[in-house]
């Protein structure tokens, strides 16, 4: 067939023939030329549910009593959340760091096995804590204590970690559950090297840190950054707490039996201080003061005596440190059940018998919880309307939003 033919009859083709062996022919040229990728950035995040513009992180408007103590003058130890702030001034929360931490905190490639993650035993929709008494590791074992819930973390004055106190920040404690043997079983260096295998690594710790090296310190502090940015503030409280001057008001929005609660809480008049001596602020942390300068861990009486759990002595070897334990915040305290470092308590009714009658004469029991006449632990003996009422002033500390925020939650697909 001569050219002139060959053109005469492809002009007649259809058009869109034309263009089905165009595509046709640059698939084949593709073929042998290697498809085109598409951006590696995308193809790098793309197992992770994250937004195309971090979530807020760094830049959260606490609310008024978060910020400013309110209480009155013979509240003499209270003091507003912020106060109580262990942010280092080294690792400050940036957006971009907290995000690489929430991806971190939810990585179960950071366990020996792959089964276990941050995340595995501080859940969320719990507060961050666990409902096992004692969490399981990488290979079942279970874990010495109690999984503590993580929200207002960042409202703890000395900013020491664990029951025991033992890590000295925040950025210390996050490693050290990696290389603990029953609950991840990894080296430093394991779980560097796991990290930097991440095909997201390079891109988030660029935008966290400005460029991808991965060190132990800076996985440390994104993953604290992350911790630090769980901060509740949206319960039931707060609502009724904006509609009203000082915390000692009835709340508007509670129940008669919740304000009676929330009173009992505050209260001045019972037998020995009430329990904002040791959960204070509106943040319901634990006090400013460090006894001695070293804790503000405390013994609630659980034991007459310390045996097989010492508590921050085993941290510090102070002998006035036996059976004190770290005092983690109230807020989402009736979705975090069990209770105590050992998860002896299985609901808050049983918290309450507790101090309404059980607490133990322990050598170093708070001063407060001691009858200074007659040396022996204080009784409060709350009547069955007084503990129901306080049950339910612990209930409004629930912050649903916190609980389901998109931001704090699993961002693997």
């Amino acid at each position: 067939m001569s050219d002139m033919l060959k053109s005469a009859r492809f002009g007649q083709l259809p058009s869109f023939l034309i263009l089905l062996g165009v595509l046709l022919f640059a698939v084949a040229c593709n073929e042998d030329e290697g498809t085109p990728q598409t951006n590696p950035t995308d193809n790098a995040l793309s197992g992770l549910d994250l937004p195309e513009t971090p979530y807020n992180y760094s830049d959260i408007t606490l609310p008024h009593h978060f910020r400013v103590n309110a209480f009155p003058a013979r509240y003499r130890f209270q003091f507003a959340a912020v106060e109580s702030d262990n942010t280092p001034s080294d690792n400050p929360t940036t957006d971009a760091g907290a995000t690489l931490g929430r991806v971190l905190f939810y990585e179960k490639m950071l366990s020996a096995n792959s089964t276990i993650a941050c995340a595995s035993c501080h859940k969320q929709e719990l507060g961050f804590s666990d409902n096992e008494v004692l969490s399981l590791g990488f290979e079942g074992g279970k874990t010495r204590r109690h999984s503590m819930g993580l929200a207002n973390a960042r409202f703890y004055d000395t900013g020491k970690f664990f029951w025991d106190e033992r890590a000295g920040s925040l950025e210390e404690q996050v490693l050290m559950p990696f290389q603990d043997e029953v609950e991840m079983g990894l080296t430093l260096d394991d779980v560097v090297r796991i990290v930097s295998e991440q095909p997201y690594s390079s891109t988030l710790f660029t935008n966290a840190f400005g460029d991808d090296m991965i060190t132990a310190d800076r996985i440390a502090k994104a993953l604290a950054q992350f911790i630090r940015s769980m901060v509740s503030f949206q319960a039931k409280y707060d609502l009724g707490r904006s509609q009203v001057a000082s915390p000692l008001d009835d709340f508007p929005n509670f129940t008669e039996e919740e304000n009676l609660g929330k009173e009992l809480f505050y209260a001045t008049n019972l037998v020995a201080p009430s329990c904002a001596s040791c959960h204070m602020s509106e943040a319901f942390v634990a006090p400013l003061l460090a006894e001695n300068g070293s804790t503000i861990a405390t013994n609630n009486g659980l034991d007459a005596q310390s045996t097989d759990d010492q508590g921050v002595y085993e941290s510090t070897l102070v002998n006035g440190h036996r059976g004190k334990f770290k005092v983690p915040s109230l807020r989402n305290i009736a979705v975090r059940p069990p209770y105590m470092h050992d998860g002896r308590f299985s609901s808050l009714e049983e918290v309450i018998d507790h101090y309404s009658t059980g607490i133990q004469n322990h050598p170093t029991l708070q001063p407060f919880l001691r009858d200074n006449t007659t040396n022996e632990p204080v009784r409060f003996n709350f009547t069955p309307e007084q503990k129901s009422a306080l049950v339910a002033f612990l209930k409004t500390l629930t912050d649903e939003d916190f609980l389901t925020e998109t931001k704090f939650s699993d961002p693997f697909r």
